[in-house]
């Protein structure tokens, strides 16, 4: 019996260790014109992830977004955007027309992915990672809406979140990255 419990002990650690383990770097996602990207092209740079639709009340954090983009690319730090259409509809074009609306309406030049589903039943992998505590290690940050943003250091490990309605350039997000 004490073996039995001990080896039921060995495997929940290694279990919790594996899930602590798997980081950003772990995923392959598509890109806005479908190509595959391995997100292990990002080691050595800090990353916010982020959530956006086309007709939010939060789509303009779009300027913002770019404008932090701008300011610190040459700083070892990328955006990705993650179209979704988990709230409201709010996202419903295709990715031709989402790529086509946020260069012609913002002048995004950070990378887009391909629209996918950030939470429910069809929640992509890395959203899941992203959102639950089992996955990351470190937090259960269940999406709440358009534009939320996940910071993940140079490592791939995730560290933080901010609410959607936190400005892209609050200083959470900009002492994060300017902090060595």
């Amino acid at each position: 019996m004490k073996r039995g419990f001990l080896l039921v002990l060995s495997l929940f650690f290694m279990f919790s260790l594996s899930a602590q383990k798997k980081t950003l770097h772990d995923f392959t996602v598509k890109t806005i014109d479908g190509k595959d990207f391995s997100l292990s092209t990002l080691k050595g740079k800090k990353v916010l992830v982020v959530n956006v639709a086309s007709k939010c009340g939060l789509t303009p954090q779009y300027t913002e977004l770019e404008q932090l983009y701008r300011t610190y690319k040459d700083r070892n730090f990328v955006i990705i955007g993650f179209p979704a259409n988990n709230f409201m509809g709010q996202e419903p074009g295709s990715n031709e027309e989402i790529a086509a609306f946020c260069s012609l309406n913002y002048g995004v030049t950070f990378p887009m992915m391909a629209k996918i589903s950030v939470k429910g039943e069809e929640q992509a992998p890395l959203y899941r990672w992203l959102t639950e505590k089992t996955e990351n290690g470190k937090e259960n940050a269940p999406v709440q809406w358009n534009f939320q943003k996940f910071m993940i250091d140079t490592d791939g490990q995730w560290v933080g979140f901010a609410t959607p309605k936190e400005s892209p350039l609050c200083n959470k997000i900009t002492d994060w990255i300017e902090k060595e």
